[in-house]
């Protein structure tokens, strides 16, 4: 029995999903950390008198704007995608659709919205 509880757990979607957000924020901590030192740059242009007009221009791509764009599409994407995974992960396990939207801090109907999308079929089906 002891041997049963210390093996890992069956890799997963809910699993996958997550370690794809996980890698996502990595990626995204590294491109902001790339757009605070463009930040850092820009700033101590115009604290010596530069004018934003030739800041702005002077900037190269991505700029820190994109950089923040992209950032949140990707982590709102992968973020969805783990949501997703999760509660299908939670059905799976006979969690009800009404404690899961709790737990999420959503109404059920949202959580139901999210088992219906195309990719959230239920765990036990998609292993």
């Amino acid at each position: 029995m002891a041997a049963e509880a210390s093996q890992a757990p069956p890799d997963d979607a809910a699993q996958r999903a997550l370690t794809h957000l996980v890698a996502e924020l990595d990626r995204c901590i590294e491109e902001l950390e790339q757009a605070r030192a463009r930040a850092d740059v820009l700033l101590r242009h115009r604290q010596a008198g530069g004018a934003w007009l030739e800041i702005v221009t002077g900037e190269s791509r991505p700029l820190i704007v994109e950089r923040i764009s992209t950032v949140l599409s990707r982590l709102a994407s992968a973020g969805h995608v783990w949501r997703r995974e999760q509660a299908a992960a939670l059905q799976g396990e006979q969690v009800s659709i009404n404690r899961i939207a709790a737990l999420f801090g959503v109404t059920r109907q949202r959580i139901s919205a999210l088992l219906r999308e195309p990719d959230a079929a239920p765990a036990s089906t998609r292993d």
